[in-house]
């Protein structure tokens, strides 16, 4: 009898193993393109600590470096290495110290991108199905991590 115990571990053991590679299957790997910069070691430190969790939605891998996705389906991408917006009359908005400008897109999807940060950092969501500031909110501390060089002006700063 003893001789039979630790084959019954050994066959648990695989059978939880096969389990797991079964649960880890679930959830694909988002296709994510890259951005032109994506290679930008800037992006290094707020990469490694971005959140579990964006609006209550679970991370998930993806297909592309300095790229991260939320929820599944997606509900929020990130793309680090984008192009950096220059002055713009786009709407702006200040989350914890991070500036982000607010662009409306095709198919009600938004984007939001770091402002005065190299490299800049890119958000598509839909505000329709999850909430603009809890994302801004959620991802702004890692955003932080790119040194800010400038800030976002509103006409009366100017005037």
């Amino acid at each position: 009898m003893t001789r039979v115990f630790p084959n019954c571990r050994r066959l648990a053991a695989l059978i939880s193993l096969g389990l797991l590679g079964s649960l880890t299957a679930c959830s694909p790997v988002v296709t994510v393109d890259a951005a032109p910069d994506a290679a930008n070691p800037g992006c290094a430190p707020m990469m490694v600590i971005l959140p579990q969790y964006v609006a209550d939605f679970p991370r998930r891998e993806t297909s592309s470096q300095s790229t991260a996705a939320w929820g599944d389906p997606s509900q929020v991408i990130l793309r680090c290495g984008v192009q950096v917006p220059g002055p713009t009359t786009d709407q702006c908005v200040s989350v914890n110290d991070v500036d982000w400008v607010l662009r409306e897109g095709e198919n009600g999807y938004w984007t939001a991108t770091t402002y005065g940060r190299t490299p800049a950092t890119e958000l598509i969501f839909k505000p329709d199905d999850v909430a603009e500031s809890s994302v801004l909110m959620d991802l702004s501390a890692a955003a932080s991590e790119i040194p800010q060089e400038r800030k976002c002006l509103s006409i009366s700063d100017v005037l």
